[in-house]
């Protein structure tokens, strides 16, 4: 797909300065561009490249003005590091906007679906399945019965959304999340068995929640697991079953959450954090990468290490653990020079 300076001036609210009709299909960073690419300059330090690059187009600030000759087509903004963000999110936009239902795939009794679907071949739809305006389903994908999908939402490659789940507007979930899998419940008996305690509850995912690939949320026990609005969810993260995570709180790859613990707003936690179950974090707290968690934890706390305790004591305890075999010399030098003295 071709765009040209004056189009994507258009798009930005932009002005060219060079050639109108000069057409770009690729993206490229400024010091790898070549013919056919468009780039952008926004950081002081890559200013050389915009007189060596061949990429066809360049976005800049509004005051850049060129000391050298040039061979690229500028088109000035106001902010060219924003501006070059939007052009992605439009890009991606276009590139992902597929309409039908490919062949084979499989759609169960009952279903209903808005306009503009995309259904990826290979892909299943459950009985009863809800589908909203603009849902984009990529090929190998599994809709179970009784779920709900609201409007906007992309479901990539190999997801798996088990039965009675409910998804609301604008998601995205990437390729091998599973969504609604059974929670970790097993009943041990006296002779060192387990029996499986059915799980019956379902997955909420409200509006605004981004999914990274290969993430697990389980379905509750009874009730709902629920992903609140606007949580972003990085790649492989397990989500036990009966969890709630509040509004807007990010959590990086590799984090484990156990069961029935509740996490508040606007929490950001670092990769292979692992939380442990029935526990309460306010909101606003932020825990370190590589921490574990086993206690609950109140409002705007900062914590680090395993087990977690205030971050600011952290540093300064691990100043001394650094020092501790000098420390230990030391103090060992100093038990010989009283024993001496004695």
């Amino acid at each position: 797909m071709k765009f040209t300076a004056e189009q994507i001036a258009g798009i930005l609210e932009g002005v060219v300065v060079g050639n109108p009709k000069a057409e770009v299909f690729r993206l490229s960073k400024i010091e790898e561009g070549k013919e056919g690419s468009l780039t952008f300059l926004s950081n002081p330090k890559y200013l050389h490249y915009i007189y060596s690059t061949q990429a066809t187009i360049t976005i800049v600030n509004t005051s850049f003005v060129a000391e050298n000759e040039l061979t690229t087509t500028l088109i000035k903004v106001e902010d060219a590091y924003q501006s070059f963000s939007k052009l992605l999110e439009f890009y991606n936009e276009v590139k992902n906007n597929k309409v039908g239902i490919e062949q084979p795939s499989v759609i169960s009794e009952n279903v209903k679906y808005g306009s503009q679907l995309y259904l990826g071949s290979f892909s299943y739809i459950g009985m009863n399945v809800v589908l909203g305006d603009s849902v984009k389903i990529y090929p190998n994908c599994f809709i179970g019965d009784n779920v709900i999908i609201g409007n906007n939402v992309t479901i990539f490659a190999g997801a798996k959304i088990y039965s009675e789940t409910v998804i609301g507007n604008y998601c995205v979930i990437h390729s091998g999340s599973i969504i609604g899998s059974d929670g970790f419940g097993f009943a041990p008996h006296a002779d060192g068995t387990y029996s499986k305690i059915p799980q019956i509850g379902n997955v909420i995912i409200e509006d605004y929640v981004d999914i990274g690939s290969c993430t697990t949320i389980d379905r509750a026990t009874m009730g709902s697991t629920i992903i609140r609005k606007g949580v972003k969810l990085d790649n492989q993260i397990q989500i036990a079953h009966n969890v709630e995570i509040g509004e807007n709180t990010v959590i990086a790859a590799q984090t484990g959450i156990a069961g029935s613990t509740k996490i508040g707003k606007n929490c950001m936690i670092g990769g292979q954090v692992g939380v442990s179950g029935h526990l309460t974090i306010g909101n606003n707290v932020r825990i370190q990468a590589q921490s574990g968690v086993g206690r609950s934890i109140k409002d705007g706390e900062i914590l680090q290490g395993s087990p977690t305790f205030g971050y600011n004591d952290f540093s300064k305890s691990y100043v001394h653990f650094k020092n501790l075999p000098k420390i230990i010399s030391e103090f060992e030098e100093l038990k010989k020079t009283i024993n001496n003295k004695e």
